[in-house]
């Protein structure tokens, strides 16, 4: 549900979908925290049935997440804490920018992931193995070269700490 200029209503439910390659992968409600018409922030309780076991890090009912999404910036980052606040760590997808409107929020995951440990000591680039194979750099060069500057960004922000210092609301 959007307000004003296209911007969400604070406290109101939208609808989060990730495509990949022109097919919906997950759809979920989320409450809106924030948006600036930019940066919109919402919260959701994981969506995935069940529990998955990434090796390093489980996402399992009753985690809740914090989920960041930029409507001119190629990634989303999600916090992730377990059913009792404490933090398990940021997941960041590299993504087109947020597709935001009054049907809810859109993103097309590029496949490029990256995780970010609570502690900070673990910073992992994740699938780039799958990007490749993706055939995304020939079909649309531009947006390829995007999506590795992007992970490149959330690296250099998630080994300043950057992610810790956002409250669910504050754009960086």
């Amino acid at each position: 549900m959007t307000v004003g200029s296209g911007t969400l209503r604070v406290g109101g439910e939208v609808t989060v979908r990730l495509v990949k390659r022109a097919r919906t992968k997950v759809r979920y409600p989320a409450t809106v925290l924030h948006d600036d018409g930019t940066h919109v922030v919402v919260r959701a309780p994981w969506a995935g049935e069940g529990t998955r076991d990434f090796g390093f890090v489980r996402f399992e009912p009753g985690d809740v997440f914090t989920e960041h999404f930029w409507r001119d910036r190629w990634y989303a980052v999600k916090e992730v804490r377990t059913a009792d606040g404490t933090v398990k760590g940021w997941y960041c997808d590299v993504t087109r920018p947020a597709d935001v409107g009054p049907d809810g929020i859109t993103v097309e995951d590029l496949d490029l992931d990256l995780w970010l440990s609570a502690d900070g000591g673990t910073v992992l680039r994740l699938d780039e193995d799958e990007f490749a194979a993706s055939g995304l750099a020939d079909r649309d060069p531009a947006a390829a070269a995007a999506a590795r500057r992007a992970l490149d960004e959330l690296e250099s922000l998630a080994r300043a700490g950057a992610f810790g210092r956002w409250d669910g609301t504050a754009a960086t």
